[in-house]
């Protein structure tokens, strides 16, 4: 029984030190958004460990991290591993699709979508697309 303990504990412990230097992410948030917090949560929710940092100089990391404008919204992050970007709203599950293309620089759910994380209810219809444009998943 001690045995299955300890292998159970060692287990674990790896998992968790493999999940924290792999799906960790930087977000910048404007100070004048509300939602944000909420797409944070649901990273947080879905395994992510989140940094968030509140700055009203938005466009200038935008622009540094190559986030097209059209394709921008309120709030951007950073894999820190990876250096991949998230623009928006990124449902959880879009954002471990990219972690698994290297390919990919970003990411993006455009504008404000109410039917994305932090913003509403999903409902299968959200689009995110990737920093060229085209269609990276629907959630």
């Amino acid at each position: 029984m001690k045995t299955v303990f300890v292998a159970v504990a060692l287990l674990t412990a790896s998992t968790l030190a493999q999940a924290s230097s792999t799906d960790s992410i930087t977000v910048y948030q404007d100070p004048n958004c509300g939602c944000c917090s909420g797409w944070v949560d649901h990273m947080r929710e879905s395994g992510f460990q989140v940094k968030a940092i509140v700055t009203p100089n938005m466009n200038a990391i935008k622009a540094k991290l190559g986030v097209p404008v059209a394709l921008g919204s309120c709030h951007t992050g950073v894999v820190d591993k990876t250096g991949q970007v998230i623009e928006g709203h990124v449902p959880a599950s879009a954002v471990r699709k990219l972690l698994a293309d290297a390919s990919v620089q970003g990411v993006s759910a455009p504008g404000m979508p109410v039917n994305s994380p932090g913003m509403g209810p999903m409902d299968g219809n959200l689009v995110t697309v990737d920093f060229d444009g085209k269609a990276f998943s629907r959630d």
